[in-house]
């Protein structure tokens, strides 16, 4: 969803910044004004570009970082949850090994 709000703002800016360019080419003005005047649209549109990959990349990171942290902790969740499961079933496993047992010294006497 991000990246799709992105990708519009991008298409957004593109498009403000070659209208304005298209005006200021049509405008009567001479020459030397009209490149100053593209000259810093074009500045000021990569500037907003460059701010807004900026903050592409921070909130990719951020989510990067939230989804690792969030991995981790799921993972020591099931860590310890099949920690008390292996504890459950040796417990098991000792108690019917403990009744073979005498069950078993029940049949050899």
């Amino acid at each position: 969803m991000q990246n799709d709000s992105g990708s519009v703002v991008l298409a957004l800016l593109t498009g403000a910044a070659i209208g304005a360019g298209i005006g200021i080419l049509y405008a009567p003005e001479e020459g030397k004004k009209t490149r100053k005047k593209i000259r810093r649209k074009v500045e000021d549109t990569s500037h907003d570009i460059s701010e807004r990959i900026s903050h592409a990349k921070e909130e990719l990171t951020k989510s990067a970082a939230d989804q690792k942290d969030k991995f981790d902790r799921k993972l020591d969740e099931a860590i310890s949850n099949m920690s008390y499961k292996a504890d459950d079933i040796i417990a098991t496993l000792e108690r019917k090994l403990e009744d073979l047992k005498k069950k078993n010294a029940q049949l050899q006497k």
